[in-house]
């Protein structure tokens, strides 16, 4: 006969406050997981949660897991396993950052792996107060500075990058693609125009931008032109 009572009793948590930690990480986690959500980050709702409930469980481990080996090993040091979560972390950010040319992007989505981890370690000390905190903070940031930096920043050359497209358009909609072009990208610097196969044109041309990802500005604004397709961009670097 199966004991069930003592199943469960095997899996009760004698101390609530526990469960009240890691409720409080999946919860703090989750916060940050959604602004990169919305935002279309690689690290997303799901991974921000993992990170911050496994920071948290490995706190907590740390301190109540091995608070008997004190008496038996007074040497040793519990608090190790905490320890390792900032260095293990780093493995996971660095999946998260990508380099093309001369551009570097994902070190704010890995910054929020490692915020979130440290959310996690204090929701597992038990500093939920601290962590709510430390949340908001992060989201503020997250959210503050992005809106201060497409509109209060001054737009300088510092930033300026070169992208060229290339694009195929039948020749009766040429004229109407051209003027559109220039009003869509009244910088375009390099443009050229020559026949192809079955009544069509193809287009080349080159662009200065300060977009901080120009190939998918240039890409959502080429596709509000319409008949066109075979479409091809990609940043420069001279």
């Amino acid at each position: 006969m199966i004991d069930f009572c003592g199943i469960i009793s095997y899996f009760k948590i004698d101390d609530p406050d526990i469960l009240i930690r890691i409720i409080f990480s999946i919860v703090l986690g989750g916060i940050i997981g959604f602004e990169r959500e919305i935002t279309n980050k690689s690290a997303g709702l799901r991974t921000q949660i993992l990170v911050c409930l496994g920071a948290c469980i490995f706190t907590i481990l740390s301190v109540h897991g091995f608070s008997t080996a004190i008496t038996l090993y007074p040497l040793g040091d519990p608090s190790r396993v905490a320890a390792q979560i900032v260095t293990g972390i780093g493995f996971i950010g660095a999946g998260t950052v990508l380099r093309q040319g001369f551009t570097v992007t994902g070190l704010t989505t890995a910054s929020t792996l490692w915020m979130g981890a440290a959310i996690g370690m204090a929701c597992g000390c038990g500093k939920i107060s601290i962590a709510f905190v430390s949340t908001i903070l992060a989201v503020a940031v997250l959210v503050l500075i992005r809106i201060f930096e497409y509109r209060i920043l001054p737009k300088n050359q510092k930033h300026l990058k070169k992208v060229k497209f290339n694009f195929l358009c039948h020749e009766e909609d040429y004229e109407e693609i051209y003027r559109k072009l220039e009003e869509l990208f009244p910088e375009i610097i390099d443009f050229s125009c020559k026949p192809a196969e079955n009544d069509e044109v193809k287009i080349s041309a080159k662009i200065s931008s300060i977009e901080k990802f120009p190939v998918m500005y240039i890409n959502k604004k080429l596709s509000e032109l319409g008949n066109i397709y075979d479409l091809s961009i990609k940043e420069i670097f001279e």
